[in-house]
């Protein structure tokens, strides 16, 4: 019997995450529009426009390959699996064994590079700059997200996502090295989005854009799924930042349905309260050029270089 409830509670992340994704990015639009003293599409509008994409016809051009066509699948199963992994309403759930923060890592490196492959393989011009611009923003995002696991992983002893939550539970004292690995974090976060002030996700200005120009020559299901991937992406950072920083009213392992509703609750207020603050920061800052984007990258690496040295050197920082 415990052995089916777990299963049902990681059926029930895996649902969750899914259908949260679109969600979210409908809320941080919804927000952005009111702060723009506008009305706005509704929060559901993404569900909808990914309903609409499934229901098209899906045009390839005459030299696509068979991994242009494959991609897509590739690239919104690494995702979903990223993001299902992460604890969210509960810790410990039954594959946290597999949710490890360098396994994550490298799911979202795969599907980073998968995208930059797909973006190049039909050989337009826009394909080629967004995955150059892609691989030179993922050659210092990488370095800078090793350095924040670095620190959380050193200052909790692992790597498992469900011990660091629960250790940050435990030991709730302010740490300069966790700080740094925060602010780092979602510096990261910002980049590897494609939100404000990296790149702007509701324009397509040719000069500008990175993944949109990747995924211009997709339609039909195939862009459906990557646009599924890309909010599947956000809310795995989201959960991230909570899981590792934030994890306060997640529900322990083995709990019952009303201490598992109760960390549901308490995930979608934190998934409000980070959609607001992301919309009041995109509001409120300009887009920056796109040769300044590796000096705001190359902040985080340092902060997290900086954190990873404050725990080598003391561990009560």
């Amino acid at each position: 019997m415990t052995i089916i409830f777990d299963l049902f509670a990681q059926i029930l992340q895996m649902a969750l995450v899914l259908l949260a994704a679109p969600l979210l990015i409908g809320f941080v639009r919804k927000v952005k529009a009111h702060l723009l003293r506008r009305q706005g599409p509704p929060i559901v509008q993404p569900w909808r426009d990914l309903l609409r994409l499934l229901r098209k016809e899906t045009v390839l051009a005459e030299n696509a390959s068979w991994f242009y066509r494959a991609a897509p699948y590739f690239i919104f199963a690494t995702t979903w699996v990223a993001a299902s992994l992460t604890p969210t309403f509960e810790n410990g759930l039954m594959f946290s064994w597999a949710a490890d923060l360098i396994a994550i890592i490298a799911l979202l490196g795969s599907a980073r590079f998968l995208l930059a492959l797909a973006g190049m393989d039909v050989g337009t011009s826009f394909g080629g700059i967004g995955s150059s611009r892609e691989a030179m923003f993922g050659s210092l995002a990488e370095p800078a997200t090793i350095m924040i696991v670095f620190t959380v992983s050193l200052v909790a002893g692992s790597t498992q996502l469900s011990e660091i939550a629960s250790y940050m539970l435990a030991h709730s004292e302010l740490r300069v090295s966790v700080g740094m690995a925060l602010i780092a974090l979602l510096i990261v976060a910002i980049a590897e989005n494609g939100r404000v002030p990296v790149d702007n996700p509701a324009t397509h200005l040719e000069l500008t854009m990175v993944h949109e120009a990747m995924i211009l020559e997709y339609s039909g299901r195939h862009l459906a799924l990557i646009e599924l991937a890309s909010a599947l992406k956000l809310l795995l950072y989201i959960s991230l930042i909570d899981c590792m920083f934030f994890p306060w009213g997640m529900a322990p392992h083995g709990a019952g349905v009303v201490e598992m509703a109760t960390g549901g609750v308490a995930f979608v207020f934190k998934l409000a309260v980070a959609g607001v603050l992301l919309a009041v920061f995109e509001t409120s800052t300009a887009k920056m050029r796109v040769f300044r984007v590796p000096d705001f990258l190359g902040a985080g690496l340092m902060l997290g270089l900086l954190a990873t040295l404050l725990v080598f050197v003391t561990r009560s920082l």
